[in-house]
């Protein structure tokens, strides 16, 4: 038992002088942030669905590779400090969702995009209603050829660029259809 008890207290010796006995073990629960933008996203995706219900038309489904997409812009959005469908390398938006959600070989395939932001937050209801005020995010909205949809809102204490180093809050939203 004493060879046992020795082996252990060495081996924790060897394993703290290497740093790894105090190193703490990660979390994975999500934290407060994270549940308020994943409520966010599935608000926005809630809100979209009823409005599009309500003038007749089929609600989108949820798409993990358009959601990729969003997340993706909604990021570099906030990183790179500016707002715009076209990529900080001056992709065009309809390129960079194409890398996630690509074009089929035979057929048709087509994308769109809404954005907003807002400092330092706002709810799913408030950006349904903003982009309904707005000829060309209604329009989307209510394209009766898009089948899919991804969401992604991204929320940061200091955004740099356009934003003047506030807090805010980027909604990307891609919608595509592929037959």
């Amino acid at each position: 038992m004493r060879k046992v008890i020795a082996r252990v207290l060495r081996l924790l010796l060897v394993v703290s002088l290497l740093g790894g006995a105090a190193a703490p073990v990660a979390s994975t629960a999500p934290t407060q942030r994270q549940q308020a933008v994943a409520a966010l996203d599935a608000g926005v995706l809630d809100r979209l669905n009823a409005i599009r219900v309500a003038h007749g038309l089929t609600p989108l489904r949820l798409n993990a590779s358009l959601s990729a997409a969003a997340a993706f812009h909604s990021r570099e959005l906030a990183a790179a400090g500016y707002f715009s469908h076209d990529s900080a390398d001056g992709t065009v938006f309809w390129k960079r969702i194409e890398r996630w959600y690509a074009q089929p070989r035979s057929g048709s395939w087509t994308v769109g995009e809404n954005l907003l932001w807002s400092s330092p937050a706002i709810d799913a209801s408030h950006a349904l209603s903003f982009w309904m005020s707005s000829p060309e995010h209604r329009a989307n909205i209510l394209d009766p050829s898009w089948r899919e949809i991804g969401v992604a809102a991204v929320h940061v204490d200091r955004a740099g660029g356009v934003y003047h180093d506030r807090p805010v809050t980027i909604i990307t939203t891609d919608f595509g259809a592929r037959s």
